[in-house]
Order: C-alpha cells, then sequence, then structure tokens
C-alpha cells in the first residue's frame, strides 16, 4: 500500500517513531544521575497529556509493590503527602501550568520532590529553590519523546523501583521487534498497525483490563491528537455493568479490545462473553493482543504500536499529525 508520509506529516513525526528503539536504549544508558531517596511508602506523579502518560505506566509498574502511587493530572496534590512521599512532577516542556502549580506547592512540605522537564519555567524553579532536576531533551513532540522520558526515568528512579535491568533490557528488545512489524518502513498487509488504522471509519470504543490502563488512555490521547478524532476508553470488567447496554442500538462507535497475554481467569472469561455477545448481534470488532514479559515490556509495545495507529490514520485521513492548534488556543486563554 502506497502512504505518502512525508506530504502529510512534514515534520517527520513517524520518523522518531521509527527510532523509538534506539531512543529507548540511548537513554537508559546515558549518564543520567540517579536519585539518592530512602524510606519512600508514597509517590505521586503529577504531568498533563504525554507527560502525564509517563505517570500512568509507572503507577502501572509500581501497581504491585508496597508504595502507594497518587496521579495528579490538574492543580492540586494529595493531603497525605508527607516527608515519606516522593512528588514526581513531569512536563516536557517545561512549561504547562498544572505541573508548575504543582511544583509551587510541595516546596515547604517536607516530601521529596525531583522535577522532569526540557528546560522551561520548571528548570528555573527548581534552579532557584535547590529542587531536584533532571533535563531531558524534547524530541518532536512530548507525546513523540515519550520513551526517551520514560527510559531515562526508569534510570532516575531506580533504586526505588521493583524492576530489574533485565526487564528493562527485555522491553528494549521487544520494541526492536514490534517496529519491524508496524514501522513506515513496513506499509504491507502484516502490518497491524496499519491495518488497524485502515479499519477504524468511526468513533473507536477501547476496551482494557485494569492493568493496561495506560495504554488504552495513550491511545485515545493519540488518536485525538495526531488524528483529531474522538475516542472511547472503558474497563472492560465496569463494563459489563453499564457501557455493554448501549450496544443495544446501532452507532458509528467502533470496538477495539486491548488484551493482556496473561490476564486474570475471570478477565478471559469477560473477554469471551464480550465476544460472543459481538458476534451474536453482529458488531465488528477488532482484538489486539499484548506481548508476553514485564508489564512494562507489554506496555511500552502497545503504546507504540497503537501510537503508530493514530500517526497512519492521521496520514489516510490527510491530516498533518503534529499540530495541536486547539490546545494551543487554550494554553493562551490560560
Amino acid at each position: 500500500m502506497i502512504i505518502d508520509m512525508k506530504k502529510y506529516d512534514p515534520s517527520g513525526m513517524h520518523k522518531v517513531y521509527n527510532n523509538w528503539p534506539q531512543i529507548a536504549e540511548e537513554a537508559y544508558a546515558s549518564s543520567i544521575e540517579k536519585l539518592d531517596c530512602n524510606q519512600i511508602d508514597h509517590i505521586v506523579f503529577a504531568g498533563m497529556g504525554g507527560s502525564g502518560a509517563i505517570g500512568d505506566l509507572f503507577s502501572s509498574i509500581l501497581s504491585k509493590s508496597n508504595i502507594h502511587i497518587s496521579l495528579v493530572k490538574g492543580y492540586l496534590i494529595p493531603k497525605t503527602v508527607d516527608k515519606n512521599t516522593l512528588v514526581v512532577i513531569i512536563s516536557v516542556s517545561g512549561n504547562s501550568k498544572e505541573p508548575l502549580t504543582v511544583l509551587e506547592s510541595v516546596k515547604n512540605l517536607g516530601c521529596s520532590t525531583i522535577a522532569f522537564s526540557s528546560g522551561g519555567e520548571m528548570e528555573k524553579i527548581c534552579s532557584e529553590n535547590k529542587i531536584n532536576f533532571r533535563k531531558i531533551d524534547m524530541i518532536h513532540s512530548p507525546r513523540a519523546s515519550f520513551v526517551k522520558y520514560v527510559y531515562s526515568i526508569l534510570k532516575v528512579l531506580d533504586p526505588i523501583l521493583p524492576i530489574t535491568k533485565n526487564e528493562i533490557y527485555e522491553s528494549i528488545n521487544q520494541l526492536q521487534k514490534t517496529y519491524l512489524e508496524i514501522s513506515s518502513e513496513n506499509t504491507k498487509e502484516n502490518n497491524p498497525s496499519l491495518q488497524l488504522a485502515i479499519w477504524i471509519s468511526g468513533i473507536p470504543l477501547i476496551y482494557y483490563p485494569h492493568g493496561l490502563q495506560s495504554a488504552a488512555i495513550r491511545f485515545k490521547s493519540s488518536l485525538q491528537e495526531n488524528a483529531k478524532k474522538h475516542a472511547i476508553t472503558e474497563d472492560v470488567i465496569e463494563a459489563c455493568h453499564n457501557g455493554i447496554v448501549a450496544w443495544e442500538k446501532e452507532s458509528i462507535v467502533q470496538p477495539i479490545l486491548i488484551r493482556g497475554k496473561d490476564d486474570y481467569f475471570k478477565t478471559e472469561q469477560r473477554w469471551d462473553i464480550i465476544k460472543n455477545y459481538f458476534k451474536q448481534n453482529k458488531i465488528d470488532y477488532k482484538e489486539l493482543m499484548s506481548s508476553e514479559g514485564h508489564i512494562l515490556t507489554k506496555l511500552v509495545s502497545l503504546i507504540y504500536t497503537l501510537d503508530y495507529v493514530s500517526i497512519y490514520k492521521a496520514i489516510l485521513s490527510k491530516t498533518d499529525p503534529s499540530p495541536v492548534r486547539s490546545i494551543d488556543f487554550i494554553k493562551k486563554e490560560i
């Protein structure tokens, strides 16, 4: 299939995505300084948009640890923040108002804090107040910089993360395998990202199990930003108690099932029931299975695959995936 990537993606977002495996490997191999931090039992991840998606992923990595995780996508931090809390503030641009507000609010709380950005106001505030800061250059855009930030932060937070180097390298190897399937170097019928992009014509409804929530949320956001297309997410278990009823009427909504290789057996049963329901009611759906391995491996390979779906969908609809004029409008009005 001939796709004019250069014409509709003039800033080369797809080229950055083609380099994701290399970017991830170089970020983790970098000399970025690790955080010296002890006795942490609560981590708060604060960030919006592409930066917030990083917090979502780390929440999944830490979900089976004894560390309590809070996600802040706004201005206010939990009142439970104390001396045993680490607040991780991420703003790739360094200028997003919400994480900057969080940064200002934690200065006198006695908690540990570290901020990540490519510079901007966040770097200035951290320098003036002697707050832990790591500068990570942006590549193209916050969302395209995802793996550079993820693998840099994995190294910085190594002392408190329940993940081994082997598990991290496993995830990078899976990114390399995924690249061979989905990149713009392969626009044949065996490209799963391209095929899913071709199939999407209405509004995607993305079903996910709880452990893969971060991949689903990221997919929704990428479709909205890159393809300029509405999308919906629903937890598959919760949907069985409410959302499933909406299928009793015809609509332009299209179900996409994001599954984990080793989902909980009760979740597996629910997938089978929902698929049977769709078949009986002649509702066309698509299904995407994660890779095997650590939760990091599952999530980064899924996000890679699904982000590329959004890029292909943009190109197929003759849309430049890079500009986000609506977001620019909102930021000017704040």
